[in-house]
């Protein structure tokens, strides 16, 4: 059985933005406040994976809107279960460190 990547923050991010209704580039950058040079290439990556599907707006649409069309992303059931799965990894962390403060057991950091 293969060992599935942990997904980062930013890619994340991007996932639960499209799941929250963001359905292309500009709206997901501006739901994220991540640049275009993060967003883009997770795009690619989650719509490769499997994790969401994009398509083509037409372009009659997009003509009479004087604009170019856009790339529409959507979340896959398979995406679904995994932004599940990676916001219920993310919480626990956030509780486990929250405890560790509460009990003042913080590891310091030195730098």
């Amino acid at each position: 059985m293969g060992r599935r990547e942990t997904m980062t923050f930013a890619t994340l991010s991007v996932l639960q933005a499209i799941a929250r209704g963001y359905r292309y580039g500009f709206d997901i950058m501006d739901a994220t406040d991540l640049p275009s040079g993060t967003v883009y290439p997770i795009l690619g990556r989650l719509d490769e994976s499997g994790l969401a599907r994009s398509r083509w707006e037409d372009q009659e649409i997009a003509h009479g809107k004087k604009r170019p069309p856009r790339r529409y992303y959507e979340v896959t059931v398979r995406g679904k279960e995994r932004l599940k799965g990676e916001l219920q990894r993310m919480r626990a962390l956030t509780d486990l460190s929250a405890a560790d403060i509460a009990d003042g057991d913080a590891v310091k950091v030195e730098g």
